[in-house]
């Protein structure tokens, strides 16, 4: 989970008004009680209305209303295949709308202050922002239960080429959808966009992360890409 996830996770668990020990908040996201307490840190930094101590608990002291901080990746993804609708349209008031509230959600989202610097949100055409959500269901299960994908890619130069990936994470640019995997025909690390992989299939079979091979490996070799 990224942190802007988190971030969200957290306002979502304060949303009902009663004190919830971090611990708890700990647990129930899977990370460390020093990390529930940096980003309690950071929420109240950014304004929400978090009050509580260590040891005691927090809460929301008044309603948090919807803002772009409240977005996850998922939410995100939903904004922007609708803006690609509108995009679409033959309404140019409409079209203009929804590249202004675009670039007003990229300056407002924590993911995108997190993200390097290509990150940007954009409209661009449906067909394209189609294309990159076709196997995302397929590929978004294969990362969590580390399976062996079979992809059939189409590059940028026009060559295509099969290849079984191990998949380890989505990223999302705003253009594009990208997919990070270790590549067993390159026996590298690789990253495809989305809107080009041409068929994907599920193989059955799983793989171990090994050293070398992993997500924390290639975050090393490319920190610039570390939430």
């Amino acid at each position: 989970m990224r942190r802007s996830e988190r971030l969200a996770e957290i306002i979502e668990i304060l949303r009902d008004g009663r004190l919830h020990r971090a611990q708890d908040m700990a647990e129930r996201l899977e990370v460390s009680l020093r990390t529930i307490y940096r980003d309690l840190e950071t929420l109240i930094a950014t304004g929400i209305p978090v009050e509580g101590a260590r040891g005691l608990g927090y809460m929301l002291r008044e309603p948090v209303l919807f803002s772009a901080l409240n977005l996850s990746l998922t939410e995100l993804e939903a904004q922007h295949l609708g803006m690609a609708i509108v995009a679409e349209g033959a309404d140019p008031e409409l079209q203009e709308a929804a590249q202004s509230l675009a670039r007003k959600v990229a300056q407002a989202a924590p993911i995108a202050r997190e993200a390097p610097p290509r990150w940007g949100h954009g409209v661009y055409p449906f067909s394209r922002a189609r294309a990159g959500f076709a196997h995302m269901p397929l590929l978004r299960r294969a990362i969590r239960g580390r399976e062996l994908v079979e992809i059939t890619y189409h590059a940028l130069e026009g060559s295509v080429t099969t290849r079984e990936v191990q998949p380890l994470q989505m990223e999302y640019w705003g253009a594009v959808w990208t997919l990070t995997a270790w590549c067993t025909l390159r026996t590298g690390f690789r990253v495809f966009r989305t809107d080009r992989i041409v068929a994907c299939r599920g193989t059955g079979q799983h793989f171990e992360v090994v050293a070398g091979q992993s997500l924390a490996d290639y975050l090393a070799r490319h920190p610039e890409e570390s939430p």
